[in-house]
């Protein structure tokens, strides 16, 4: 049943937000000192593009603390409003719920994006 909905979901809107994180990566990657993290959201975007039937785990590390706080000072808010503003506007009917869903939890891993791993549910 994921095939399906990631089907419906880079149909409809999937590719625009995976895009969005593919413009932030290279972004980061014109200055030396973003290549890594730009790197790490082209891993991203592929979640993005896809994201049923996977789920992000957090480890937490201090490293990855200082990483989050320095991404939610340059991109990290404006994804992450992107995907809430989404999201609620998804959760306005019942067949947006489920879609609802995949942008809050992308609105998560938008807002602290370095530590986390993305897994198969």
């Amino acid at each position: 049943m994921s095939w399906l909905g990631n089907l419906l979901w880079f149909l409809l809107g999937g590719l625009v937000c995976g895009l969005g994180w593919i413009v932030a990566g290279v972004l980061l990657c014109a200055t030396i000192i973003g290549i890594p993290v730009g790197f790490q959201l082209f891993k991203y975007a592929g979640l993005v593009f896809f994201p049923f039937g996977k789920k992000i785990i957090s480890d937490g590390k201090f490293s990855s603390i200082i990483l989050n706080i320095l991404w939610v000072c340059v991109f990290g808010i404006e994804l992450c409003v992107f995907h809430l503003i989404f999201a609620f506007l998804m959760a306005i009917t019942i067949i947006g719920i489920p879609f609802a869903k995949q942008h809050l939890k992308l609105a998560q891993l938008a807002f602290v994006p370095f530590g986390s791993s993305v897994v198969k549910a």
